[in-house]
Formats: C-alpha cells, structure tokens, sequence
C-alpha cells in the first residue's frame, strides 16, 4: 500500500491498498508486466528481422512506383514472415506455462483462486504440498498437452507456408 501507483491513485481519492493482495488486480498486473516483459524481446527478434531485409528491394519497389503500403505488404510481410511464423510456433509453446515464475512471485493465499494456472497448482501441490505424485502426474499431463500443441502448429505452419522449426 506504499508504491508509487497507490499513491498516485491516492491523489485522485482512490483509497490506498496492497495491489497485490486483492484478487481484482491480479489479471490486470499480470497483464500488463506480461506485455511489458515481451515486448522488448520481440522487438529485438522482429527488428532484426526487418534490418534483414535488401533495401534494394524497397529501392526497386519505389521505381515501380510503389506506395508505402504496397511495400509493406508486397516485401516487408513477406521477408519476415517466416520470422512471424517461428516466434508464433514459440509462443504456442510457452502458451501452457503462461509464465508460471511470474505467478509464482506474485503469489500470495488471497489471490490463489485468480492467480492459479496449471503451474503454479502444480508448484503448490508438489512443492508446498508434497503431494509429488499427483503433481508429478499434472506436470506430465501439462507438458504432453503442449508438446501436441507445438506439433500440431509446427504441422499446419509446414503446409501452409513451408516454414517450420524442425
């Protein structure tokens, strides 16, 4: 209840409160320390992806007379798009853990029924409850449900564009 943003909100009547203990700012934290955290990484992938790209391309392009949006959907589009293509098939990947160390720091007893995913119900069954078997059973479950998941992208991506990771 002492952090900068409780007592900016402070400023415009709103009470001052422990963010992290009330399940209601849970899904809107998490949210927006997840846009944060993966933002920067794909702008570092996606921008190397576009430095890639022959600026001869786009020279030849503008001759034709190409506008800029004919040149982003005729050359910038389709030179990255098996770049588009992989980081989908990596985020479909993580889409099961959906950053499960974050919860796990975020966690707290009171906002347990929100903040549950299927890692964090696994860390506190195994790890706190030391009931090793049945997490053990949920953690494999968890893993064979995301390994069809990335099979099942990386198959259809091969068809449609002949991009895959393997």
């Amino acid at each position: 209840d002492n952090g900068i943003i409780t007592h900016f909100l402070g400023y415009f009547g709103y009470p001052q409160q422990s963010m992290l203990n009330d399940a209601g700012n849970f899904v809107p934290i998490y949210v927006l320390s997840s846009i944060w955290q993966e933002v920067g990484w794909g702008s570092i992938i996606y921008l190397a992806a576009l430095t890639s790209i022959d600026q001869e391309l786009y020279e030849a392009a503008a001759i034709d007379g190409a506008n800029r949006f004919h040149k982003i959907f005729n050359i910038t589009l389709p030179c990255i798009l098996p770049t588009i293509v992989i980081m989908f098939i990596m985020n479909v990947g993580k889409l099961m853990s959906l950053g499960a160390e974050k919860v796990i720091l975020l966690y707290n007893p009171a906002i347990y029924e929100t903040a549950d995913i299927i890692s964090s119900y696994v860390y506190r069954r195994g790890i706190i409850g030391t009931d090793w078997s049945f997490s053990a059973a949920v953690g494999l479950f968890n893993s064979v449900v995301n390994f069809i998941l990335v099979l099942s992208v990386n198959a259809l991506s091969r068809k449609i564009n002949e991009t895959s990771l393997w």
